[in-house]
């Protein structure tokens, strides 16, 4: 799957059948930001413009935007689980860390 990504922002995209629209919001952030475009370059244009005015109005309140991730995760997992990643890591010539990011990053399909 490909994401709309602009400024470290990705966009969660739907069709609306009945409007005929694509419908985005912005993915990973606390507030409500939405977008919509009737072809794939107005849906972009939009999606750019969307996080545009979304960094603009939290500066003009004062407030921090919301940005998509801190780079800590922190996973609850079954004691089998947790060995068998540290093995698998360490078979690897990786730290549990190394591993699990290349891990997610290829299923995320990033970085």
């Amino acid at each position: 799957m490909n994401a709309m990504k602009y400024k470290g922002y990705a966009a969660r995209i739907e069709f609306d059948a009945e409007d005929r629209i694509f419908v985005g919001h912005l993915a990973g952030v606390r507030d409500v930001v939405g977008f919509h475009g009737t072809s794939v370059e107005e849906l972009e244009s939009a999606f750019h413009e969307a996080v545009d005015e979304y960094l603009a109005a939290c500066a003009k309140l004062g407030q921090q935007p919301n940005v998509p991730a801190s780079g800590k995760i922190l996973l609850r997992v079954p004691p089998e689980v947790h060995s068998a990643a540290i093995m698998t890591a360490e078979s690897e010539g990786k730290s549990l860390n190394q591993w699990a990011t290349a891990l997610l990053s290829n299923a995320a399909h990033c970085c």
